[in-house]
């Protein structure tokens, strides 16, 4: 009467990997492998950040003076924008994890401090 069903399970498939490791609120549109390593992906988007700068810096200086030219760059430095946001939202969520234990501490008395 009092048996669980499978609904109270964890969700297998695309759902069950998806939300392992769990995670809350807008972290969850982050992808599993990305989140396992925030702080290499916050790079690498540092990384491409500082290429598209580049991009927009090259466009700009010998683009021309048209309006097409001006469209590209703001493009450029917009991706830009967009790049250096989400790097320090990824490297935000990093700094705000669990607390790594101490040898000899178990995970609880880290916790704790």
């Amino acid at each position: 009467m009092y048996a669980p069903d499978d609904n109270t399970t964890t969700p297998t498939g695309l759902r069950g990997w998806w939300a392992s490791p769990p995670r809350s609120g807008l972290q969850r549109i982050i992808s599993p492998w990305e989140y396992r390593h925030l702080r290499a992906w916050a790079g690498v988007r540092i990384g491409s950040g500082i290429v598209l700068v580049g991009l927009g810096a090259v466009t700009l200086s010998f683009g021309g003076n048209d309006v097409k030219t001006y469209g590209w760059t703001i493009a450029f430095l917009a991706l830009a924008a967009a790049q250096f946001s989400f790097a320090d939202w990824e490297l935000a969520i990093a700094r705000s994890g669990p607390a790594e234990p101490e040898p000899g501490q178990t995970s609880d008395q880290a916790k704790v401090r």
